[in-house]
C-alpha cells in the first residue's frame, strides 16, 4: 500500500454533537487518500463510536490536546502531518494547497488563515488581526490548522506536554528550523468561545495568558485561568 502524502491527526473530547460533520467535511480529502486519525481523549459521550462510524480511524490517548497530538502524530503514515481542531473546517483543496505551498518556499511547516464563525461583527475583525499577528511574528495557533513535515516534527519532539500554549510553544521550535508557509486560504473555525465569553473579553483574556506565558508563567497555571 502506497503510504499517503498527508496525515490529518483530530484531538477530540466529548464532540458527540458535532464529530459526524466533522468527518464528512474530510470525505474529500479522505477519499483522495489522506489519513485521517482521530485520538479521543477519553470523551464520556459516543464520540468514540460515532467515529468509527463513520469509518475513520480513532486511537485513545490520555486527556491533553498536546498529548492526544503526539499520540495521533505515532499512528500517523504521512510525509506531511496537518493538527486538526474538530470544530475547524479545512478548504476541500487542502492536501493540495500544502503541497504547492512548501515545495517551492522551503518551509517545514505552516498554517492557513482563519476565520471564525459567528453572529458577532468583530469575530471578522478578530480574525483579520489573528492572521496578521500570526503572518509577522512567525507563530501559529491550533485554530490555524497547523501543518508540517514528519522530519520537523521529530525534530522539535512534537508537541510540548504541557495543557495549553502548546501550540505556541511548538511554533517557537519550528521557527527555528523555518519561517511558516502562511496560507491565505481560509479555515472556518467555531466562534462558539468567543461568543459565549464575549468577544472583547475573550481577546483580552488570550492576550494576557500570552504575555504570562511570554514573561516565564507556568502553562499549568495559565490552564486554570483560561478555565
Amino acid at each position: 500500500m502506497t503510504p499517503p502524502t498527508l496525515s490529518i491527526v483530530m484531538p477530540v473530547l466529548n464532540e458527540a454533537a458535532g464529530i459526524a460533520a466533522a468527518l464528512q467535511a474530510l470525505a474529500p480529502l479522505a477519499a483522495r487518500g489522506v489519513q485521517i486519525i482521530v485520538v479521543d481523549g477519553g470523551s464520556s459521550d459516543p464520540t468514540a463510536a460515532l467515529v468509527l462510524a463513520g469509518g475513520a480511524h480513532v486511537v485513545h490517548a490520555p486527556r491533553g490536546r498536546a498529548l492526544q497530538m503526539n499520540t495521533g502524530a505515532q499512528q500517523a503514515r504521512g510525509k506531511l502531518l496537518l493538527f486538526l481542531h474538530a470544530d475547524t473546517l479545512l478548504p476541500t483543496d487542502a492536501d493540495a494547497l500544502i503541497s504547492s505551498a512548501m515545495t517551492p518556499s522551503g518551509a517545514v511547516w505552516g498554517r492557513f488563515d482563519v476565520r471564525i464563525s459567528g453572529q458577532a461583527p468583530l469575530l471578522r475583525l478578530v480574525s483579520a488581526l489573528m492572521n496578521l499577528r500570526s503572518r509577522w511574528s512567525g507563530i501559529a495557533t491550533g485554530d490555524q490548522a497547523m501543518f508540517m513535515t514528519r522530519a520537523a516534527f521529530d525534530a522539535v519532539g512534537g508537541f510540548p506536554a504541557q495543557p495549553l500554549m502548546e501550540d505556541i510553544e511548538i511554533s517557537r521550535r519550528l521557527r527555528r528550523l523555518s519561517r511558516p508557509a502562511c496560507l491565505r486560504a481560509k479555515v472556518l473555525t467555531s466562534g462558539r468561545r468567543w461568543e459565549t465569553r464575549g468577544v472583547w473579553r475573550t481577546v483580552l483574556l488570550m492576550w494576557r495568558l500570552r504575555f504570562a506565558y511570554w514573561r516565564g508563567a507556568a502553562p499549568e497555571h495559565l490552564a486554570e485561568l483560561y478555565r
